[in-house]
């Protein structure tokens, strides 16, 4: 524990059904355990998006972001999110594989961190929509430590074609 407290951005993906339930129901199980870790103080809309950097055909994802004040350090806040992965059944075969459930530290405060085990923020935050549309629901205005631009102004850099809020019907577009 470093015990100043801190706002860390998570972001929480599934897609993929087990004994426990959908993917929706990952996404909640994930959120409470990381409400047992600190406080969930904002929590974005659940999103549906096509699976990114896949060759392979997988399940489209449910994505949302959740808002953590946290006194765990980095490291500390890393590791159990790799126990709760475990405890609600993700399984580790292969890179970019479906997945009952993804948790990944995007932000942690304004902080830049690289060390074993441990980078933030997200090196491929910028690059993916299926991060940024639900974390700049919930964090417009912060900024990206290294590249000093809005989180809104890194979305507006990125395709967002394969993103939809959850239940919302496609477009004709």
């Amino acid at each position: 524990m470093t015990g100043d407290i801190v706002t860390a951005y998570i972001g929480l993906g599934s897609n993929l059904e087990s004994p426990r339930g959908d993917r929706s129901r990952h996404l909640e199980l994930a959120a409470k355990a990381l409400s047992g870790i600190g406080e969930v103080t904002n929590m974005s809309s659940v999103y549906e998006t096509t699976p990114w950097d896949v060759t392979d055909r997988q399940p489209d994802y449910l994505n949302a972001v959740a808002a953590l004040s946290t006194a765990m350090d980095p490291s500390a806040l890393v590791t159990t999110m790799l126990g709760i992965e475990t405890d609600l059944g993700r399984e580790r075969s292969e890179k970019n594989g479906s997945r009952v459930i993804d948790l990944d530290v995007l932000l942690f405060g304004n902080n830049v961190i690289n060390q074993t085990g441990v980078q933030i923020p997200h090196p491929r935050l910028h690059e993916r929509a299926f991060v940024l549309v639900p974390l700049a629901e919930i964090n417009t205005t912060g900024v990206h430590p290294i590249f000093g631009i809005t989180i809104s102004e890194l979305l507006s850099t990125v395709d967002i074609s394969g993103v939809r809020r959850y239940g919302d019907a496609p477009s004709s577009r």
